[in-house]
This record gives C-alpha cells, structure tokens and sequence, in this order.
C-alpha cells in the first residue's frame, strides 16, 4: 500500500519529521480508520497518493505537497469547520514549528479553499484533491455514497439541496483544474460525473 511505513519512513526523513516517525505513521493511519470517516479515509489518501506518484515530476517540491496529503484530513469531524487548521497544526507538531513546518501547514489550509495561493506547487494539492471527480463512474458514486454517510445526521431534503449547492460551485469552477497536466486528465470527466451528480441529487 501507498500508506505502509516503507513509503512513510523515507519521506520522514526527508522532512525531518520530529521525534518518533514510526509512532506518527502510526497515529496518521489510526486517525484515516476513524469511524466517522466514509470518503475521508486511508482509500482517499492512498488515492490522493497515487495521483501524486504520477505527477511528483512536475512539482517544486513534491516532498512538502506528500507530506501535506498526509495531513490534509489528519482530523475530520463532519461537523466542523476547524478540519483543515486544526491538521496543519498537526502537521506543524510532527515537523518542528520551521520554515518547512509551515510551509506544509499553508498547504494543507489550501485544501478548505480550494485555491491556490502563490506557492508555485499550490494548485497541485487542490488539483489532487479533486481528482476524485474525474474517476470512474463507479468510484465517482461510491465516492457520493460515502459523502452521504459521513452526513447522515443531515434529513435527505436539507443534504440534497446543500450537497448540489457544493457540487454546482465545483462545476462552475473554469477551470476545475489549475494545473495544464490535471486539465488535460480530468476535466472533461470531471465535468461529466458533476453533471451526473448533480442531476441525480434533483431526481427523487
């Protein structure tokens, strides 16, 4: 897996993850298993990596965009606005309050936005965070089923009408992807599985 300790230890090193690398990858791992997790899980984040593996040539810094992946949904309470700061300053405790520490913190806090600052590898964490949206038809619904569950809390007219309100900004989004190597993958299917989204949020 793209989440085991061998991919992780390296990659620590690399950063200067601070302390003990093993107990982090340890508690990362813990964290993504989380029973309030349906999308927000170790399958997003073996994802989000993989489309990472693919692309790391073209990055600045591809180590800082891994290793805030690896952060990006550290804590994810549905029902909170705090995720993205509250894993930064995970991030920020793993790494050493330094310039690569914040560095990774700023990244991560792109990924509540969804848009780039001016960081020249800025638009490759949104774009990989996105890329769930240009997969196949399949995981494309799975991926909705899993948004459902972890809002099941929500009554079905109120997550409907939301749920489509946040799917239609994505659509709206020219381009959804910033970086030429992502537009070229995804757009056009990304676009084609909103549209299918959304519609079917409008059906019942």
């Amino acid at each position: 897996m793209r989440t085991s300790l061998d991919h992780w230890l390296p990659l620590a090193e690399r950063t200067g993850i601070v302390g003990d690398a093993v107990g982090w990858h340890d508690r990362l791992v813990r964290a993504y298993g989380e029973p309030q997790r349906a999308y927000h899980s170790l399958q997003h984040l073996e994802e989000c990596l993989g489309v990472l593996d693919e692309a790391k040539g073209l990055m600045q810094q591809p180590d800082l965009i891994e290793m805030a992946l690896w952060f990006h949904d550290a804590v994810y309470d549905p029902k909170s606005v705090e995720n993205e700061v509250i894993s930064a300053q995970m991030a920020v405790e793993a790494l050493g309050d330094g310039e690569t520490a914040r560095e990774v913190a700023r990244l991560i806090l792109l990924t509540k936005s969804h848009q780039p600052g001016v960081g020249p590898d800025d638009a490759w964490i949104i774009d990989i965070d996105l890329a769930i949206f240009a997969q196949s038809p399949e995981r494309v619904l799975e991926y909705e089923q899993q948004i459902r569950a972890e809002y099941a809390w929500v009554a079905e007219a109120v997550y409907r009408e939301k749920r489509a309100e946040v799917l239609r900004g994505f659509l709206a989004r020219e381009p959804i992807y910033r970086t030429p190597w992502a537009r070229e993958r995804f757009e056009t299917r990304a676009k084609e599985n909103l549209r299918v989204l959304i519609g079917g949020l409008a059906d019942a």
